[in-house]
């Protein structure tokens, strides 16, 4: 395996008296599916939330290309996350007064892109994911399977090495959700980028490269069906 280009060493996380993490440990090399997997409330969101720099951890490192995440400032966390970390979610969580064009646009614009400079990397994606018919309606105009596909391309817009997908099929059928992890997970390695994925669905963990199952906040990894 190549050296990790993301890390959790020994991490433990509680909320109140509920713990939610228990020395959970896991690498990731660039390129690599990861997959989440276990019951409910098992920790694994919890986790991507952690390895992205969202949530601090009780205590253990995150360590993401050398550098511990834990040590950086919150501008230098969300810095992190805007220009090198894409996130898609279960319901998309697409801007509803934005166009759908304009939603894969939007990671470039804060990172200081122009207009016409994101107009472009947002129509290719939207045409690669084959959704460029909604490129001018705004989500609520567009089915579940194609609002996924369009939360897919403003994830990998900036050209992340690292996308966080939590649930991300969880809103669709199962012809939807394979299809758009299938899209995901061939455009993620095209450009060589990472992906930490959470899932409870046998048929979405199998895309991965490895599965990490979690069980009280802890995970034991073993090899994925790929």
């Amino acid at each position: 395996m190549s050296p990790p280009l993301l890390a959790a060493e020994d991490l433990s996380k509680s909320f109140g008296v509920t713990r939610a993490l228990n020395g959970a440990s896991l690498r990731v090399s660039p390129g690599e599916v990861l997959a989440l997997t276990g019951p409910s409330g098992s920790g694994k969101s919890t986790l991507l939330h952690c390895l992205s720099g969202i949530l601090a951890p009780d205590s253990g490192r995150v360590r993401y290309d050398g550098r511990e995440l834990t040590t950086l400032t919150d501008r230098e966390r969300s810095a992190l996350r805007r220009r090198e970390f894409g996130f898609v979610f279960q319901f998309g969580q697409l801007v509803p007064e934005l166009t759908c064009q304009e939603n894969v646009e939007l990671p470039l614009r804060l990172s200081g892109v122009r207009r016409a400079g994101a107009r472009g990397p947002a129509a290719e994606l939207l045409a690669r994911l084959g959704v460029s018919e909604v490129a001018g309606k705004r989500p609520g105009q567009v089915s579940g399977g194609q609002g996924q596909r369009v939360a897919v391309a403003r994830a990998l817009v900036t050209g992340p090495r690292v996308i966080f997908a939590d649930e991300p099929t969880g809103a669709l059928d199962s012809r939807n959700g394979e299809q758009v992890m299938g899209l995901l997970v061939a455009a993620a390695r095209e450009r060589g980028s990472a992906v930490v994925l959470v899932t409870h669905e046998t048929r979405i963990a199998a895309f991965a490269d490895r599965e990490a199952v979690f069980r009280d906040g802890a995970a034991v990894e073993r090899q994925g069906a790929r």
